[in-house]
């Protein structure tokens, strides 16, 4: 029985071991387009640099003419989260890092103004909820009741489409086969520690 285990245990740790040699080889070859300069805000979530429109990856803002609900009263959180981001950017220059584009031929990227995460303070600061990454600095602005979370709103994504906008789904983050591949090799070494040890 003992040897039937370490038979299958080689062939798992091989297997994972090629996988992981997989990764690594798609990732270096993954195109990354790298842009800087100034930009437009299109909206909370959407910029415009040098003609090219850019979705922030993993997050996704009100829509611009979106209104929410706060204090029993309508707040026009699309508009208010545009403003937050081109606060947040002010006269400097961005600088996206794309990887890829979405169905609308748009760069899905993070973008940093003086290596500030453009994507993580809109969420961090209550005008984005995350959209397939992002998670801890949702969480945070929730319990804080920052931006749209001091009220009551749609999601973004159940507002357009109720006002017929552009349906979009979560963005994958960057890394997550990595990070599967990961927790997978972590509990399959747990379990054969303990069977291992028994």
């Amino acid at each position: 029985m003992k040897r039937v285990f370490l038979i299958i245990r080689d062939l798992l740790l091989t297997a994972l071991i090629l996988l992981f040699v997989g990764l690594v080889a798609v990732r270096l070859e993954a195109p990354q387009e790298a842009l800087s300069g100034r930009v437009r805000v299109v909206d909370g979530d959407t910029l415009v640099l040098d003609g090219q429109r850019i979705r922030l990856v993993g997050i996704d803002a009100p829509e611009l003419r979106q209104v929410c609900r706060r204090n029993q009263q309508e707040w026009p959180c699309g508009g208010a989260a545009r403003t937050y981001l081109a606060n947040l950017i002010g006269n400097a220059q961005a600088t996206c890092d794309a990887e890829g584009s979405d169905r609308y031929q748009r760069l899905l990227a993070v973008c940093r103004v003086e290596n500030r995460s453009l994507n993580a303070a809109m969420v961090d600061g209550g005008y984005a909820v995350a959209f397939g990454d992002y998670e801890s600095e949702e969480t945070v602005a929730r319990q804080k009741r920052l931006g749209i979370w001091d009220g009551t709103f749609d999601a973004p994504r159940t507002w357009r489409q109720t006002h017929g906008g552009m349906d979009e789904m979560p963005h994958i983050p960057e890394g997550w086969l990595g990070k599967l591949v990961s927790r997978i090799g972590e509990g399959i070494g747990t379990v054969m520690s303990k069977v291992w040890h028994e």
